[in-house]
């Protein structure tokens, strides 16, 4: 591994870095903040993954710089960035921490109940049909088709899942839950899954509230 040698040196801290290594660097710096992980099983990132493992003790000390705690799951090759203050936090709206926190739920049973390994799939008409359960009440805020695509699109973007829309049955459009969204909204169990529920079912919590971390520094979850 290149010594990067003293701030004080000639050309920059990262001067003794070689172009490939400098350049491997920036790019798993850009998809941790941009995404939120790095996605090792996927063809495009595992190269990236590989180099990141590789070259850890790097990756860690500049993403300690942002405050990003780093996970890393070598078993399913996924390096996973959490943010430990603010600064990259957005506020969700309630349909979406609604349709976040059924998913978690729909995650956290296959694995715990039926053994399932990640991703844990469902379809979109599955997802409806657990939202409408879990959160009847408050089926005044429970999203429209259109807002739930924005949903599931700005969650795929924070690598939370992939989810592949069906035009011409969008109600059979394959969603698969990825474990970086059981990191991110950080519940211990489905008793504490089911505490944090009630505080939206009693009327406790107002649209617009915080809910999970995902690592982005904006306050609107308005998918891209």
């Amino acid at each position: 591994m290149t010594d990067l040698g003293s701030p004080s040196q000639p050309g920059g801290l990262l001067a003794r870095l070689d172009p490939h290594d400098r350049e491997r660097l920036g790019e798993a710096l850009r998809e941790l903040l941009a995404h939120g992980s790095i996605l090792g099983f996927e063809s495009a990132q595992n190269g990236l993954y590989h180099w990141s493992h590789q070259n850890r003790p790097w990756v860690e000390e500049f993403a300690g710089l942002l405050d990003l705690k780093l996970h890393w799951d070598h078993q399913e090759r996924i390096v996973q960035a959490v943010p430990q203050g603010r600064a990259f936090l957005i506020t969700l709206k309630l349909d979406a921490t609604l349709v976040l926190l059924t998913l978690w739920y729909e995650f956290d049973t296959a694995l715990r109940d039926r053994g399932e390994s990640p991703p844990v799939e469902m379809t979109v008409q599955q997802l409806n049909d657990s939202l409408a359960e879990k959160f009847e009440p408050l089926h005044k805020h429970l999203p429209s088709q259109t807002r739930l695509r924005e949903i599931l699109a700005l969650a795929q973007r924070k690598n939370l899942l992939r989810y592949t829309f069906d035009p011409a049955t969008p109600e059979r459009s394959p969603i698969q839950i990825y474990r970086t969204l059981h990191r991110v909204i950080e519940f211990q169990s489905i008793a504490e899954w089911n505490q944090h529920a009630e505080r939206y079912l009693a009327g406790l919590k107002e649209p617009g509230a915080e809910a999970a971390p995902l690592t982005e520094a904006s306050s609107d979850d308005k998918a891209e």
